[in-house]
């Protein structure tokens, strides 16, 4: 199998016609069909039903389908750094992003890196910890900012900060006018938002744990994908959120971020790398620049955001 097999095969696909992919790739009908039958045969089973006026997937065509996109894209993603790491530049960083780190860590990073007079593309990615731990372990990215556990895959860790978890209330909110650490089972009879759980399980999980852990179980009433949605709601009064302090780092109007007290659940914001990665001078540089944001976010905290 070969890689314009699965260039000709994605091409059939997305266009629902041979004859029409025969025109974009600029080769006649009859060896494009001959080739989808080779492909076919390689495989294993049909990957396409031949209609009158054109074509379509079978089930099995379908999985394939993603799997040759996907695989399509990392010859391209290889072929583009095995020419950066000839030439000696990089073009391309490749992120991983919790949705806390986005507007908290990111946006400084970014300027470190401009400032720093290095040219290049981002690609940022929204993605939980464990999803960062794969897709580095993969080499499907360079840095991960990410909050993982003590038992996750193993990658390594370039920095980390404490980045304990507050509680998010509405300005209106009888807990809001302390600024002493909240007893979180003060907030017991709380309606809760959170992020939706088939989104963002560590925060759902952690929300959770931490109630369980001060002696209740949280009301949650309303859940979000994104956290400026969770703080919307909070905002608006529906409920009070559990979220990373880093977020009392935004601008959030209506809102009060209150840090609780210690709890056994310690929450770690880290620079995640590839494990085992030998690191060139413009990787270290990265994530030299990288660290030294996450440095620059603790001393926000530490000079008291709440």
């Amino acid at each position: 199998m070969e890689l314009r097999h699965l260039r000709y095969f994605v091409t059939a696909a997305e266009l629902g016609s041979i004859t029409r992919a025969a025109e974009k790739l600029f080769i006649a009908q009859p060896p494009l069909s001959a080739q989808l039958k080779q492909l076919e045969e390689e495989v294993g089973v049909p990957l396409l039903v031949r209609l009158p006026r054109g074509v379509r997937l079978t089930e099995a065509g379908e999985s394939f389908l993603e799997d040759a996109r996907a695989i399509l894209a990392r010859a391209q993603q290889a072929a583009v750094r095995a020419r950066e790491r000839q030439s000696g530049q990089r073009a391309t960083l490749r992120l991983g992003l919790v949705p806390s780190t986005i507007h908290s860590v990111l946006p400084g990073f970014l300027r470190r890196v401009h400032e720093a007079g290095l040219v290049v593309r981002i690609e940022s990615r929204e993605m939980i910890t464990s999803q960062q731990q794969l897709a580095l372990r993969n080499d499907e990215l360079d840095l991960g900012f990410a909050r993982p556990r003590a038992r996750g895959m193993p990658v390594e860790t370039v920095a980390s900060i404490d980045d304990p978890y507050c509680l998010a209330l509405p300005t209106d909110n009888p807990l809001a006018h302390s600024r002493a650490p909240v007893a979180l089972k003060l907030a017991a009879h709380e309606q809760f938002v959170t992020f939706a759980r088939y989104q963002v399980a560590d925060y759902f999980d952690r929300t959770a744990a931490l109630c369980q852990e001060a002696g209740f179980t949280p009301d949650i009433r309303h859940e979000a994908g994104q956290f400026v949605n969770v703080l919307a709601l909070v905002a608006c009064g529906l409920g009070v959120a559990i979220v990373p302090a880093s977020f009392s780092t935004l601008p959030a109007a209506g809102v009060v971020f209150r840090p609780l007290e210690a709890s056994r659940d310690k929450s770690r914001l880290a620079i995640l790398g590839r494990p085992g990665q030998q690191q060139d001078g413009w990787s270290q540089q990265v994530a030299q620049l990288a660290a030294a944001e996450l440095e620059s976010l603790a001393a926000r905290l530490a000079g008291g955001p709440f």
